[in-house]
């Protein structure tokens, strides 16, 4: 018989659609003290990875040059028999190449805002020495749709 886990995971398919219809991912890093860091980020998908960009200086950064392990999670639905959600274990490769970043920044803010890509060009330019882009190195990932169950528990 097969496992529950089992009959609600998401196909690659799946779950690449279902990744590509996300706004916000969650981060969780390690911070010094071994708790996790928590927040939600913005995310563009590349070559079939998720990349973020944020401020070099940022706790999560701080976090990852020290220990590059991280957890993403996306979810979505609002009652049990609709969640749907995928837990990535993964490491993070930072990138600081100015044009890297620009790229992935860029990126990550023509897929989630309607800012103009010209004025977004000029904005990222001079935010990029501050910042720096994350690719996230999927290392396992688990995933599951309830609507796969058909309303039965």
């Amino acid at each position: 018989m097969p496992k529950r886990r089992d009959k609600v995971a998401m196909t690659d398919a799946e779950l690449q659609d279902f990744i590509e219809s996300q706004k916000t991912v969650q981060v969780a890093t390690i911070n010094k003290d071994g708790t996790p860091h928590l927040v939600p980020l913005w995310f563009a998908v590349i070559d079939g990875e998720i990349v973020l960009e944020t401020f070099t200086k940022s706790q999560k950064v701080v976090n990852l040059e020290r220990d590059p392990r991280m957890t993403v999670l996306l979810e979505a639905g609002e009652v049990y028999e609709e969640l749907r959600g995928a837990t990535i274990y993964a490491e993070a490769e930072l990138v600081r190449d100015f044009d890297r970043v620009h790229e992935l920044h860029m990126a990550v803010l023509t897929r989630n805002t309607d800012i103009p890509v010209e004025t977004l060009d000029k904005v990222t330019r001079s935010m990029v020495p501050k910042k720096t882009a994350i690719v996230v190195k999927v290392k396992r990932c688990f995933s599951w749709d309830h609507r796969k169950l058909g309303g039965i528990y």
